[in-house]
C-alpha cells in the first residue's frame, strides 16, 4: 500500500486472519446485555484482542520458518495489525463513543505511517499511527483516539502516534522533514476516506513538487550521518540490521527518494524510469526479502524489537535460516556471508540510484549535485587514454566496446580512476558490472592486466580506495579467485571487528597511510624502518594475500603462502621477491604472538625468533606488516602497548641478525626513554628524577609505553611523599575502550592472583597486564579491562573500588569472592563460542624459567582462577603475559619452583598441566576462598 493506494484493499495475509468485520461481531458477542463502556466489556475485548494478535505472530513465524520468506512475513504481522485496530476502532465509534448525528467536525481518518505506513512490520516494531482531523481535536475524536491508544498500549505494543488535523499535517510537512516522510508513507487504515484522500491531494500537490532536491539531500545527509554514528562501513561483524550501512534503512532511503522524487508508489516502478533494470530490481528485492527475514527471526529469537547481530544470536538464525556447517566453514560463518554480500548489494543498488539522479537531473538540482558529487558538464579527453573519457566530471568509456576490444581495460580503468582522482560515471559502473564474464584464466594470465594491477596495489595514493571499488563491483574477486573466496567472509570470534576481505583492504590502506607520511606518532619505528627497505612493494602485496585462505580447513598462513607463490609470478614478482611474500605471509602471526607472550628479555626469546627471520631486511618488513594488521584488525586493537612490545621484540632481535652493529644499541633506547621521562618530568628536580630512574631494571624502559611511565613515576611519587606502602592508579582511553589500573606495593607471591580476583569481584574483564618490579622489591603492575559504562566518571568508579579492593585484600580485610563473574556480562556474551582448552608446560623457551602456556575461552574470573592455582602448585611467578583476543585467552607464566629452580620433574609437569587444565572444566562449588 502506498500514498496514493487510498482506495485500495488492505493487503491479504498469507494465512487464515479474522477480518475487521469478524473480529467486530465477535466484540460484539461479548458484549452481551453489558454496556459497552464497563470494565468487564474493556476486559474480554482486551483479551480477544490479545489472543487474536498471540495467533497472528505464532502464524506468521510458523511460515516464515517454512518459507524463509521475509517479506511476506513482514506483511503478514502489518496485515493482521491492520485488522485489529480496525475492528477495535468499529467497535469504539459504534458500542463505546456512538454518535447520532454526527458533525462535519466529529470525522477521524486512521493511517498508518512509517514502516508501518510501507505495509510492513517486524514482531517488536513500534505501531505508528496518524489520527487525521478535519479541523481541530473535539471531546468525541479524543475518547474514540484514546479508546484506541489505550487497547493497544494494554495489549503491549509499543505506539507511536500523532493526532493532527489536515492543514497541521501540510504545515508541519513543509517545515519538518522527518514529518514529511512520514507522511510520504501515511497508508489509509480506517475512517473518513476523504479526509485521507485531502492529505494526499495536498501533499502530492503542495509539498512535493520542486522539493525534490531538498527532500533527497536531507535523506542523503540523514543516512551519511547514520552510517558515520555505525562505523561507516558494511562489514562490521555484529551489524545492525536496520540502521547499519547495506541494512533496510537504506534501502528504505532509496525508495523515499524514489518514491518522492520519481513520483512512483512502488519500487518496481523504477523500472519504468529508467533508474533501475529488472535485474537490479530483483536484486533489490531479494535484499528486502533476505534482510526482511533476518530482522523477523532476529525479533522473534530475542523477543523485543532487538535490530543488531550479536554474536550470541547469530548461531541461532543460521540454524533456522537453514545454513549448515560445511567443510572450512560454520553454519554461522555461511549466513553472515550471505548477510555481507546482501548488504554488498544495497551499496551498489545505492550507487546505481544516486548516481542516476546526479547524471539525469543535476542541471536542475544544485542542492542534490552538491550532496552527491561535483557536477562538471561536457566530455573530455584524458592524455594517453584513448579509451576512457571524463564525461560529466567521472570517469566513462570512450566506447561501448572499449572492455571487448581490451579485457584488460577492465583493470585499467581502476588505475586510470585512481591516478586522475576520478570517480566512475554511472553508465560505466552498469558496463563494468555487465563485463565481469570477461574477466577468464587468459585476462587473469595476462602481463599487462597484472602490471595494471600491481601498479594499483602499490600506489599509495590511490590504493584503498580503488581496492574497495574493484571489491565493491566484483572485478577483484573475479580478477583474484582466491580473493574472490574471502569476500564477506567472517569469521565467528569477538576479535576480528571486519569481514576478511576488508580487514585485507584496511591492512593495505594503512601501509599506504603511513607511505603517505601519516600514524608518525603511533608508528614511529615503522617510519624509521621504511627508508631502509629495498623494496616496499612487497608489503602492500603480502598485506592484500595475508589472510587470503582464511575459511579454509587447513592453517591459513601455510595455506596462503602457497596461494602467494602461485600469485606473485603472475602478478610480475621475480622468485626471490615471491619467496619473500611466501615468507611473510606464513610468519604472519609470529611477531605478534612473540611480542605479546613472552619474556621479551629472556635472551632465548630473541634467539629463537631471530632463529626463524635471518635477516634484518626480512625483520623490518615483518615488524612492519605485523604493525599494520594488527591496526587493521578495528578501532582500539592497536594500542601504544601493543607498539611498544613489538618495537622491544625489534631491539633484542635486530642485533642478533646485523652481527651485534644496531644502528641503536639497548643501553641508548634506555637513555633516551629515561631523558623523555625527564622531559616529561620537567618541574621535578633532577637528583629525584635519577633516583627514581635507578629503580627501574633496564626492561621496564623497553617495554612501558612512555605515557605509561609518567602515569607510574607520578603515581609512585605521590606514594612515597605521603608515606604510603600501597598505591593505585586510573587511566581511562576511551577511543581504544579500555580502562587501565596500575598498582604500587610491596611484592607478594600471589599479588597477582589477587589482582585477577579484585577484578572478578567488580565484573572487570582483563584483556591484558604488564607485570614489573623494580630494584628495591617493589611491584609495578597494570592491568588493562575492558570498557564496562559509556561514562568515563562510571568506568573511575569501578576501577577506584578496583584499586580499595586489592589494597584490602593484600591487607587480609577483605577475601575474594570466586563466584562473582559467573554470570556477569562478558560471560553471557561468551556463551555461543566454544574454544579448545590448551596447556603446555615447556623448559625449552627460557634458561631461567619454566614456561607455561594456557589458552581458551575467556571469561571473567579466568585470570584469577588460573594464577591461584599456580600459587597452590607451590610455583613463583616470575613474569606473566596476560593477552586476550576477543573471545580468547592466552597467558604466558614464567615460573620456578620456591627455590628458583626450574620445574624438571615429569610427573610435577603432568600435575601442573592437569590443574590448570581443570580451570577450564570446572568451577570451584566454593562460595568463599581465604587469601593464603
Amino acid at each position: 500500500m502506498t500514498l496514493a493506494d487510498a482506495d485500495a484493499k488492505p493487503r491479504k495475509p498469507h494465512f487464515a486472519l479474522k477480518t475487521a468485520e469478524i473480529l467486530l461481531a465477535e466484540l460484539e458477542a461479548l458484549m452481551g446485555d453489558q454496556p459497552a463502556k464497563s470494565p468487564a466489556v474493556r476486559n474480554a475485548v482486551l483479551a480477544h484482542m490479545r489472543e487474536t494478535l498471540a495467533e497472528a505472530r505464532k502464524s506468521a513465524e510458523a511460515e516464515l520458518i517454512a518459507t524463509n520468506k521475509g517479506t511476506r512475513c513482514a506483511q503478514n504481522l502489518s496485515a493482521a495489525q491492520d485488522e485489529i485496530i480496525t475492528a477495535v476502532y468499529l467497535f469504539a465509534i459504534t458500542h463505546v463513543y456512538p454518535v447520532d448525528n454526527p458533525s462535519g467536525a466529529e470525522a477521524i481518518a486512521l493511517s498508518a505511517v512509517g514502516g508501518y505506513g510501507r505495509g510492513t512490520l517486524a514482531p517488536g516494531s513500534d505501531i505508528d499511527l496518524l489520527f487525521i482531523l478535519p479541523y481541530r481535536q473535539t471531546p468525541w475524536g479524543e475518547q474514540v483516539t484514546e479508546y484506541i491508544l489505550y487497547m493497544l498500549w494494554d495489549l503491549g505494543q509499543k505506539v507511536g502516534h500523532a493526532v493532527r488535523s489536515v492543514e497541521e499535517c501540510i504545515r508541519m510537512a513543509r517545515a519538518d522533514m522527518t514529518v514529511r516522510t512520514a507522511t510520504l508513507e501515511a497508508r489509509y487504515l480506517t475512517g473518513d476516506r476523504s479526509l485521507f484522500a485531502n492529505l494526499v491531494k495536498r501533499f502530492e500537490t503542495e509539498i512535493m513538487p520542486k522539493t525534490g532536491p531538498e527532500f533527497i539531500a536531507a535523506k542523503m545527509a540523514e543516512r551519511d550521518e547514520r552510517h558515520r554514528v555505525m562505523g561507516n562501513t558494511r562489514y562490521v561483524v555484529e551489524p545492525n540490521i536496520k540502521d547499519g550501512k547495506g541494512g533496510l534503512r537504506d534501502l528504505n532511503t532509496l525508495f523515499w527518494i524514489g518514491k518522492y522524487f520519481y513520483q512512483v508508489k512502488t519500487s518496481h516502478e523504477l523500472v519504468a524510469k529508467g533508474v533501475l533494470s529488472e535485474a537490479e530490481y530483483r536484486l533489490f528485492s531479494r535484499a528486502e526479502d533476505f534482510l526482511w527475514a533476518v530482522r523477523c527471526h532476529l525479533h522473534y529469537v530475542t523477543g523485543r524489537a532487538e535490530e543488531k547481530l550479536t554474536f550470541d544470536v547469530q548461531p541461532d538464525l543460521a540454524n533456522r535460516m537453514g545454513y549448515a556447517e560445511r567443510v572450512g566453514m560454520l553454519g554461522v560463518e555461511r549466513f553472515m556471508k550471505r548477510y555481507f554480500l546482501v548488504a554488498k548489494d544495497v551499496g551498489d543498488l545505492t550507487r546505481i540510484i544516486c548516481a542516476s539522479l546526479e547524471f539525469r537531473h543535476a542541471k536542475d538540482m544544485d542542492l542534490v549535485g552538491r550532496v552527491l558529487a561535483p557536477f562538471r558538464a561536457g566530455k573530455s579527453r584524458i592524455k594517453g587514454e584513448p579509451d576512457f573519457v571524463v564525461d560529466t566530471g567521472r570517469l566513462n568509456l570512450a566506447a561501448p566496446d572499449v572492455f571487448e576490444k581490451d579485457p584488460a581495460n577492465l583493470i585499467r580503468m581502476f588505475m586510470v580512476a585512481g591516478r586522475e582522482e576520478l570517480l566512475f560515471h554511472p553508465d560505466a559502473i552498469k558496463v563494468i558490472r555487465n563485463s565481469l564474464g570477461l574477466i577468464d584464466n587468459r585476462l587473469r594470465n595476462d602481463p599487462k592486466a597484472n602490471a595494471h594491477f600491481l601498479q594499483i596495489l602499490t600506489s599509495p595514493l590511490y590504493v584503498e580506495r580503488i581496492l574497495r571499488q574493484m571489491n565493491e563491483s566484483g572485478v577483484l574477486g573475479k580478477f583474484v579467485p582466491d580473493f574472490g573466496k574471502i569476500v564477506a567472509l567472517m569469521q565467528f570470534n569477538m576479535y576480528h571487528h571486519y569481514t576478511v576481505d576488508e580487514h585485507l583492504i584496511r591492512s593495505v590502506g594503512v601501509m599506504a597511510d603511513i607511505a603517505n607520511g601519516g600514524l608518525r606518532q603511533e608508528l614511529p619505528l615503522t617510519h624509521e624502518l621504511l627508508p631502509q627497505l629495498n623494496d616496499t612493494r612487497l608489503l602492500y602485496v603480502a598485506l592484500f594475500l595475508h589472510d587470503v585462505a582464511k575459511g579454509r580447513p587447513e592453517d591459513h598462513s601455510i595455506a596462503g603462502a602457497r596461494i602467494a607463490r602461485k600469485l606473485c609470478p603472475r602478478f610480475g614478482l621475480n622468485p626471490a621477491e615471491t619467496d619473500t611474500v611466501a615468507w611473510l605471509i606464513e610468519y604472519h602471526l609470529l611477531m605478534s604472538e612473540i611480542a605479546q607472550a613472552r619474556d621479551i628479555q629472556d635472551p632465548e626469546t630473541a634467539k629463537a625468533f631471530a632463529d626463524v627471520v635471518q635477516s634484518p631486511q626480512r625483520l623490518a618488513l615483518l615488524m612492519i606488516l605485523t604493525a599494520c594488521d594488527i591496526r587493521a584488525v578495528g578501532p582500539g586493537t592497536w594500542t601504544g602497548w601493543k607498539g611498544s612490545l613489538l618495537r622491544a621484540l625489534y631491539y633484542a632481535t635486530e642485533p642478533l641478525l646485523s652481527g651485534g652493529h644496531s644502528q641503536v644499541s639497548q643501553s641508548d633506547r634506555v637513555n633516551e626513554a629515561r631523558e623523555a621521562l625527564a622531559a616529561a618530568l620537567s618541574k621535578w628536580d633532577a637528583a629525584d628524577i635519577e633516583t627514581y630512574s635507578a629503580r627501574h631494571y633496564d626492561h621496564y624502559w623497553l617495554r612501558a609505553e612512555p605515557e605509561l611511565q609518567i602515569e607510574h613515576a607520578r603515581m609512585i611519587r605521590q606514594a612515597d611523599e605521603t608515606g604510603q606502602a600501597f598505591a593505585g592508579s586510573i587511566r581511562v582511553k576511551a577511543f581504544e575502550g579500555i580502562t587501565e589500573v596500575s598498582f604500587y606495593t610491596p611484592d607478594h607471591p600471589r599479588l597477582l592472583s589477587l589482582i585477577a580476583g579484585a577484578c572478578t569481584m567488580q565484573d572487570a574483564s582483563i584483556i591484558g597486564a604488564q607485570i614489573f618490579s623494580t630494584r628495591d622489591g617493589r611491584a609495578i603492575d597494570t592491568f588493562r579491562l575492558r570498557r564496562s559504562f559509556t561514562s568515563d566518571e562510571d568506568e573511575k568508579v569501578r576501577a577506584t573500588r578496583i584499586i580499595d579492593t586489592v589494597k584490602q585484600l593484600l591487607q587480609g580485610k577483605r577475601t575474594v569472592l570466586i563466584d562473582l563473574g559467573k554470570e556477569s556480562r562478558h560471560n553471557r556474551r561468551l556463551k555461543p563460542f566454544a574454544l579448545p582448552a590448551q596447556v603446555s608446560v615447556s623448559n625449552a623457551i627460557s634458561e631461567k624459567f619454566t614456561v607455561i602456556e594456557v589458552s581458551g575461552l575467556d571469561r571473567i574470573g579466568l585470570l584469577y582462577a588460573l594464577t591461584r592455582e599456580i600459587s597452590d602448585l607451590n610455583l613463583t611467578i616470575g613474569s606473566a603475559h596476560i593477552g586476550t583476543y576477543g573471545e580468547k585467552a592466552v597467558d604466558v607464566f614464567y615460573v620456578t619452583d620456591l627455590t628458583g629452580q626450574k620445574i624438571h620433574v615429569k610427573q610435577r609437569q603432568r600435575r601442573i598441566y592437569g590443574a590448570l587444565m581443570d580451570v577450564f572444566e570446572r568451577r570451584s562449588e566454593d562460595k568463599k576462598i581465604a587469601n593464603g
